[in-house]
C-alpha cells in the first residue's frame, strides 16, 4: 500500500419529488462563491433530515449537481442556481456527480490506534507467549549448568 487516495467519479440521474420542505437539501457554490478551488460548480452542503433527498437516499453531502431538469448549472451565480431549484417544479430531475474516495491498497477494518490494520492483541499475545517460552527455556538451560 502506498497511502495514496484516489477519487472515483460517477454520475447519476436522481429524480426527486418536492416535499413540504422543498427538495430537502442546501447548496453552496457558484461563480460568485466558489466552494471548491477553481470550480464554480454547485455542491450539496447539507441533506435535511426527512426531506425528499434524505428519503430517496442517493444524494449525498459533497455531491456536485451538474444540471436541474436538463438545465446546465455551469457558470451560474449562487442566487441564480437557488432560483433555478426553487422554480424547478414538483418533479425534479438532477444530474449529479458523486466523488468516492478509493484507498490505493488493501481494505480492511482499522480501529483507532491501529495504523497497520492489525488489532494490537493479535500481535501482542503471541509475542508475550513467545517471550514466556524463551524465558522458561533459558531458566531450564541455566539449571542444567
Amino acid at each position: 500500500m502506498n497511502g495514496r487516495v484516489d477519487c472515483l467519479v460517477t454520475e447519476e440521474e436522481i429524480n426527486l419529488t418536492r416535499g413540504p420542505s422543498g427538495l430537502g437539501f442546501n447548496i453552496v457554490g457558484g461563480t460568485d462563491q466558489q466552494y471548491v478551488s477553481n470550480d464554480s460548480g454547485i455542491y450539496v452542503s447539507r441533506i435535511k433530515e426527512n426531506g425528499a433527498a434524505a428519503l430517496d437516499g442517493r444524494l449525498q453531502e459533497g455531491d456536485k449537481i451538474l444540471s436541474v431538469n436538463g438545465q446546465d448549472l455551469k457558470n451560474l451565480l449562487h442566487q441564480d442556481a437557488v432560483n433555478l431549484f426553487r422554480n424547478a417544479g414538483y418533479a425534479v430531475s438532477l444530474r449529479v456527480q458523486h466523488r468516492l474516495q478509493v484507498q490505493n491498497g488493501p481494505l480492511g477494518h482499522r480501529g483507532e490506534g491501529e495504523p497497520s490494520g492489525i488489532p494490537m492483541p493479535v500481535v501482542l499475545v503471541p509475542l508475550f507467549a513467545l517471550t514466556m517460552v524463551a524465558a522458561w527455556a533459558f531458566m531450564r538451560y541455566r539449571q542444567q549448568l
